[in-house]
């Protein structure tokens, strides 16, 4: 798992505006919401990750994609990867990510209500698992985690920040 989490050290990557510290980032999803203020906003966290092997050894990528969608206008998005050096169970690699996604929120959030204090917006996490496929049997432990920290839980087929979004970096 992580135990040394920190978001503060953390820089994203922003498809269009390249390397992002953490309060350029909030700046940036701060700009886009005030460019429509009158829209309905999903801010939407999710980490995706995959067993790669470097070198010999066996390491995993975890990924972590935050989004910003102007429902039926577009959105922006930045993302930031992680590798462990160790393979990881898919149990191991599931809880991984949505821990990832819990931390990332819970450093997050209270900046970004201040920052969006006046918008409209919902708050999603989602979680790469399924009713299809090895991961159908996590669902109600994720979901419970994400649920018990105050967050509403997205899960396949709707939990596109990590199936898609941050998947397409691991």
């Amino acid at each position: 798992m992580l135990e040394s989490f920190e978001i503060s050290t953390q820089q994203f990557e922003s498809p269009t505006l390249g390397t992002r510290s953490i309060d350029q980032m909030l700046t940036d999803i701060s700009r886009y919401v005030q460019e429509d203020s009158n829209a309905f906003y999903r801010l939407v966290i999710g980490t995706d990750s995959q067993i790669k092997v470097a070198n010999g050894k066996k390491e995993c990528d975890f990924v972590t994609a935050i989004v910003v969608h102007r429902v039926g206008q577009g959105a922006r998005y930045f993302w930031r990867k992680e590798k462990i050096l160790r393979a990881s169970s898919l149990r191991e690699k599931i809880y991984t990510e949505t821990l990832t996604s819990l931390q990332t929120a819970n450093a997050l959030i209270p900046e970004i209500r201040e920052r969006l204090e006046k918008a409209n917006y919902s708050l999603e996490i989602h979680i790469d698992v399924g009713t299809v496929g090895p991961t159908r049997e996590m669902i109600k432990e994720v979901v419970g985690m994400v649920t018990g920290n105050g967050f509403t839980a997205k899960t396949k087929p709707e939990s596109w920040a990590a199936s898609s979004v941050a998947d397409k970096y691991t």
